[in-house]
């Protein structure tokens, strides 16, 4: 990304690349902060699709004319439709129900959150809503859902990664669950069982990249030294860590932050008296 940073993305997959790059940015950055709301997953799908030129008319708007779901292989071409989604005239009702139906599960707790996701995203890439970007944008949802349930391992293992790398997988996966939507018998088993499947070969991977000995791979090279500061340290507070270490007070910040999510530190004691330790 530090290459395509100074280019004017003239290359459709670049453009598609730096706005995935960029919003999942923005996501990991503020996700405590972002409501799940439709007016959030049309902004979102804006900012996804905000570099790609042909993108300008439709985004940010759910589809006008109809689409399909269709499996590409790695040459980006399409090799067969899996299958058709929900009509472009009732995208604006089914959209509205499914995140409201989403939230009210999710602040309920009537499911375990992981069922509650499973379902918004098998139900989302049925419908289909946006003319364009709806598999990028399904994988973003992803991790902004997984986040704001807890599962704060997500931005350090690509869930993107996974999915791509048993892409026909998920290809079967999803029609062998939707082709049962609006039957007498929907299941929704496949998707689910593909989909924690992918969960859990993440948390497996993040549990080893979380060990001790990866954190280096993790922190940026001042935030490792607020750690290693800390590993010496029976506590401090953030002054004395950026004096100790001429570390800046808000890298300092950040640094612990992450390292709290990480579950690395602890704090103890507000305001100006708050101090951390390693756990």
């Amino acid at each position: 990304m530090r290459g395509l940073s100074m280019q004017k993305f003239a290359d459709r997959d670049k453009q598609e690349v730096k706005g995935y790059y960029e919003l999942l940015e923005n996501v990991f950055a503020a996700w405590e902060k972002i409501p799940f709301t439709e007016s959030t997953i049309k902004h979102l799908h804006s900012e996804l699709l905000r570099h790609v030129g042909k993108d300008v008319r439709h985004r940010g708007e759910y589809k006008k004319t109809e689409n399909r779901v269709e499996m590409i292989n790695k040459a980006s071409d399409s090799v067969g439709v899996l299958f058709d989604t929900t009509p472009a005239y009732l995208t604006p009702k089914e959209m509205q129900e499914l995140v409201e139906w989403t939230r009210e599960a999710l602040s309920s707790r009537r499911y375990h959150p992981l069922l509650t996701v499973g379902n918004f995203l098998v139900e989302f890439l049925q419908i289909h809503p946006f003319q364009d970007g709806n598999g990028r944008l399904s994988r973003v949802l992803t991790n902004l859902m997984m986040l704001q349930a807890g599962y704060s391992y997500v931005p350090y293992v690509s869930h993107e990664k996974l999915i791509e790398d048993n892409k026909a997988d998920y290809y079967i996966a999803l029609r062998r669950s939707q082709k049962t939507f609006k039957t007498q018998y929907e299941k929704v088993t496949p998707w689910l069982e593909f989909f924690f499947s992918v969960l859990l070969a993440q948390t497996k991977e993040a549990i080893a990249l979380l060990s001790r000995e990866n954190i280096e791979r993790i922190l940026s090279p001042k935030q490792l030294v607020v750690w290693k500061y800390l590993e010496k340290s029976a506590e401090a507070t953030p002054q004395e860590i950026s004096e100790a270490t001429n570390v800046s007070r808000p890298t300092v910040s950040q640094a612990l932050t992450i390292l709290m999510r990480l579950k690395k530190i602890e704090r103890v004691g507000q305001g100006r008296t708050t101090r951390y330790r390693k756990l």
